[in-house]
């Protein structure tokens, strides 16, 4: 008997290797490099849908909108309303962000700018003291270092405009969530316990601690009443309720107390914007992304113009040559970015110019291969402020090829620590990506500049690129990611591992990041590249410099009718998944 059933067992078993080789070989003569296979990274495969985030319960909650007969703005909703309960420091009902929506019955690509708008009593030097010198703590750790969000309006435009589910359908999986409680992650435990300046607010610990103040420790339950207090509130009174009902009136009594400048006024004057794409190709593949006041899409499209000049492929990922020949297009683009970026409402931004081939074409030219430019050589300016790399992304595609790439942030994790009492609602501290002295470095080195000085109104200039890629008009790739002003690189060298290192979608996110944006001059490297690489491009002048992570880019990939999912393995509670049944 039991030699039977371990016959049976081969027999399986050399069925299951002959279908996979056929399977393989099949796929080997037919496809393109967009979602070849390797031994050790595999993406997940589905067929109705695929939702991929930071965190697993969110991803299964956007999965679960589309089985339930929702499309990917449905679930991009329900996602973005489920992190705000589930990621805290990134997730957020405070901030504001982006998001790439394209339409596949109408066949429609848009941009909705839901970025946070500086206050009507905001003025260019509202963050520097008696001395003139620029106050740090009140520019980000204060009331006055919120601006206004753009999150609650943002996501229920998108569900509105363009969803096809109730909103009580979107958002009861983030009330549940909110009402019953999670369980705590390492992770989230973690960020809790390391973050100190989240015990100096009372209704913070209120909100993220135990009733003695203690931090939660990992699998225990996490619930969060005020928080869904205000998701009902959303629920059963819309937009209305954050902008002009009960949440504004505890934001504005909130403010008022505490020396914030968001008024009434402010609040029920935000409004979302429906942007224009910025619009480029690639290899023959054509690329959408965030147009200003994201300088990501821009510049994406300009470094993606430059590589287009080289023979990327034939260098080979990971190679001296490949990383020498991105970092000198990241050095021009950077530079670019410095001079000409902000928010096109109130800086003539020459979108068109800067992702022109012919300019590109005119930059790649000055670009060595043998050796690196000094950062001096090139165009002198100054680096914008810019969001914390506790932003968070997500993508979702649908099987009727709706996609949605939706990148959101408070600025820092956290945002400024500080919750509206009664709300649960963490505020932002975007105020602090405006330039509020010029020539004075913000928290992560980057120095402002004239184009982004603070106004009244404006929205602050940002990183977030949230981007789809298409071939013959379907999208078939659909990518982003946190990280600062390490977002433009992260979603340029995705796109790169994809489509010139025929790198499978999870092999792509895997891969070790290298960045540089001009100033400072070096050359940051992740883990993972051999001595040797290093070596080289230290023998072409650049100046190496190792650090842990960059970027979070969970990202889906469509191919042949099915939809590949990769969570970026460098945040613990990041997952993608399929959408269930046929």
């Amino acid at each position: 008997m039991e030699n039977r059933r371990s016959a049976a067992r081969l027999s399986r078993f050399v069925c299951g290797v002959l279908v996979w080789c056929v399977y393989g070989s099949v796929m080997a003569a037919e496809v393109e490099p967009i979602i070849r296979y390797d031994s050790i990274h595999h993406p997940m495969i589905g067929e109705r849908g695929m939702v991929a985030t930071q965190h697993d319960l969110a991803s299964q909650v956007g999965a679960d909108i589309i089985a339930a007969g929702g499309n990917a703005v449905d679930a991009a909703v329900a996602v973005g309303f489920s992190l705000a309960v589930v990621l805290p420091r990134a997730g957020n009902l405070g901030g504001g962000g982006f998001m790439m929506i394209y339409l596949a019955e109408e066949n429609k690509t848009l941009a909705l700018d839901y970025r946070e708008m500086a206050p009507a009593a905001a003025h260019r030097d509202m963050f520097l003291d008696s001395n003139g010198d620029f106050d740090q703590q009140k520019a980000q750790f204060s009331h006055a270092s919120a601006g206004v969000p753009g999150t609650v309006a943002g996501l229920l435009h998108a569900q509105k405009q363009y969803g096809r589910l109730s909103l009580k359908q979107v958002m009861m999986p983030a009330i549940r969530q909110a009402e019953k409680g999670f369980a705590v992650t390492h992770d989230l435990a973690d960020k809790l316990a390391s973050y100190k300046h989240l015990k100096r607010n009372p209704a913070t610990v209120a909100a993220y601690y135990k009733p003695d103040g203690s931090s939660y420790l990992p699998g225990e339950v996490l619930k969060q009443p005020d928080l869904a207090w205000s998701l009902k509130q959303i629920l059963i009174h819309g937009e209305k309720a954050f902008y002009s009902g009960r949440i504004a009136d505890k934001i504005v009594d909130e403010m008022a107390a505490h020396g914030g400048l968001i008024s009434r006024d402010d609040l029920a004057n935000y409004r979302v914007v429906e942007r224009e794409p910025v619009m480029g190709s690639y290899r023959g593949y054509q690329i959408a992304s965030m147009p200003p006041p994201s300088s990501g899409g821009v510049h994406v499209i300009q470094m993606l113009n430059m590589l287009e000049t080289f023979p990327m492929k034939n260098y080979g990922a990971g190679s001296a040559a490949s990383i020498h020949h991105m970092v000198e297009s990241m050095k021009w683009a950077y530079a670019d970015r410095s001079k000409y970026l902000g928010d096109p409402d109130y800086v003539d931004v020459p979108v068109a110019e800067l992702t022109n081939k012919a300019y590109a074409q005119r930059q790649a030219k000055q670009i060595s291969s043998e050796k690196s430019r000094p950062s001096s050589d090139i165009l002198p300016g100054a680096i914008y402020f810019d969001e914390s790399r506790d932003t968070t992304h997500f993508s979702i595609m649908d099987a009727e090829g709706n996609a949605v790439a939706n990148t959101y942030t408070l600025n820092f994790s956290f945002g400024s620590g500080i919750t509206v009492a009664g709300t649960g609602i963490l505020l932002n501290n975007e105020m602090d990506d405006f330039s509020s002295k010029p020539g004075v470095p913000n928290a992560y080195g980057l120095i402002g500049a004239e184009a982004n000085k603070i106004e009244a109104g404006k929205r602050p200039l940002s990183s977030m690129t949230p981007t789809l890629v298409f071939k013959d008009g379907k999208p078939v790739m659909v990518t982003g990611s946190p990280g600062g002003s390490r977002i433009i690189t992260t979603v340029l060298e995705t796109i790169v591992n994809v489509v010139d290192y025929g790198m499978n979608v999870s092999a792509a996110v895997s891969a070790p990041r290298f960045h540089h944006q001009w100033q400072p001059d070096i050359l940051f490297m992740e883990p993972g590249f051999s001595p040797d690489t290093q070596t080289i491009l230290e023998q072409q002048g650049h100046t190496v410099k190792q650090v842990s992570t960059m970027g979070s880019a969970n990202s889906v990939v469509a191919r042949q009718g099915l939809l590949f999912g990769a969570a970026d393995p460098r945040k613990p509670d990041a997952s993608a998944v399929p959408v269930a049944g046929k």
